[in-house]
């Protein structure tokens, strides 16, 4: 194969080389127990100490606010049911989510349920997105927390969040987002965007899996997630994951630089990508054009099934994907098309291409030339 383009950033992404770097010596030499009082041990606590003030610079948190965890799922998990418990037993037993939320959100809520408590999915509109006015009427005197995700891991539309998080802290209700698509995309300001817990995950951003962090706003008090040692502020027991941890500090921090700049590069290549894709008959865009996120493109092909496209892609040397990397090998469309309002039959024909800084013009042309023939082909079919 003369090319092999990666374009399903939005799954996850390859370690950078400065983060491999940052992680190497925690892997080999540094390999103290940060719990330890000994030098190694001290130097490791400074490594996780110097991590986690950089994830909170990257969103404008303070460092006592940010817990690692092993990735985005488990602090979705704790966000909603740490504050669901919490808040459940002063009477507080109604959830606000929306229908397209990653399934680290709508199953757990769907365990709420199981659980006592009542759950309202707000609907989104056909460009895929969250209307405040729809979250505000959506909440209720028992209403313990709202949790919009900060963009669709999809079809990539950018939530109204700081609008979101005004009107839940006026209404006096927790509001939490779900950033792991959002993170190192776009600029994120928790204090500003009035949010009271985000979660993060470090292999979208160029880190290693198994790690990512929950943000909870300081002064919010929900049950710890594991106990045992006093690791993580005595949240999350158990030995750190240092090498992880630094990765993770490491990725943020260089998602974080620049943002603005990287994102027009990829924001540019990606308009090219639609544009030419637009031309093939048949085919739609789901989601806005403009308000995404910089490298996400996600189209519809009418008479074409994505698991043979992207299958097809594959043995052309592009990896792609048809949505959620969590929901691949289900026969379901996507539920995010579905609740824009795409019809079922052109839903099983989606594919969703994520780019990023590292997709080159020439990853672009191999796209081009290969994406058209295997539509066509499998029109013929």
């Amino acid at each position: 194969m003369s090319r092999y383009v990666y374009a399903d950033n939005a799954a996850t992404t390859p370690i950078s080389k400065e983060v491999l770097s940052a992680m190497l010596p925690y892997l080999q030499d540094d390999y103290g127990n940060p719990s330890s009082l000994y030098r190694k041990g001290r130097d490791a606590a400074k490594a996780v100490r110097l991590a986690r003030e950089k994830v909170a610079s990257g969103i404008g948190a303070l460092p006592s606010e940010i817990f690692f965890t092993s990735g985005g799922s488990e602090a979705d998990n704790w966000a909603i049911k740490g504050v669901a418990e919490r808040l459940g037993k002063e009477g507080k037993k109604h959830v606000v989510t929306a229908s397209f939320e990653h399934h680290a959100v709508l199953n757990t809520c769907r365990k709420l349920e199981l659980e006592g408590f009542a759950v309202t999915r707000v609907n989104v509109n056909p460009l895929g997105f969250v209307r405040a006015e729809d979250v505000a009427a959506a909440i209720r005197e028992d209403t313990a927390l709202v949790t919009i995700m900060y963009a669709n891991n999809e079809i990539g539309t950018i939530q109204p969040i700081a609008e979101i998080g005004a009107l839940c802290r006026e209404r006096g209700v927790l509001f939490h987002t779900d950033a792991v698509q959002a993170a190192g995309n776009v600029e994120i300001d928790v204090a500003a965007r009035n949010i009271d817990l985000l979660s993060l995950s470090g292999h979208k951003l160029n880190g290693p899996k198994g790690i990512g962090a929950l943000f909870i706003r300081k002064g919010i008090n929900i049950p710890n997630f594991i106990e045992g040692g006093a690791q993580e502020g005595g949240k999350r027991a158990g030995t750190e994951n240092v090498p992880a941890i630094v990765g993770m500090g490491a990725a943020v921090e260089r998602a974080c630089t620049g943002i603005e700049d990287r994102a027009a590069k990829v924001r540019s290549t990606r308009n090219r990508l639609i544009d030419e894709i637009l031309k093939l008959p048949g085919t739609r865009l789901n989601g806005c054009r403009e308000n995404r996120l910089p490298g996400n493109i996600n189209v519809s092909f009418e008479g074409v099934e994505s698991e043979a496209l992207i299958m097809m892609l594959d043995q052309n040397g592009v990896a792609a994907s048809s949505g959620s990397a969590c929901t691949s090998g289900t026969l379901e469309p996507s539920h995010v098309l579905l609740s824009i309002g795409v019809p079922r039959e052109i839903a099983n024909g989606s594919l969703r291409l994520t780019i990023n800084g590292y997709t080159t013009g020439e990853d672009m042309e191999h796209i081009l030339k290969v994406l058209p023939p295997a539509v066509e082909r499998l029109r013929r079919i």
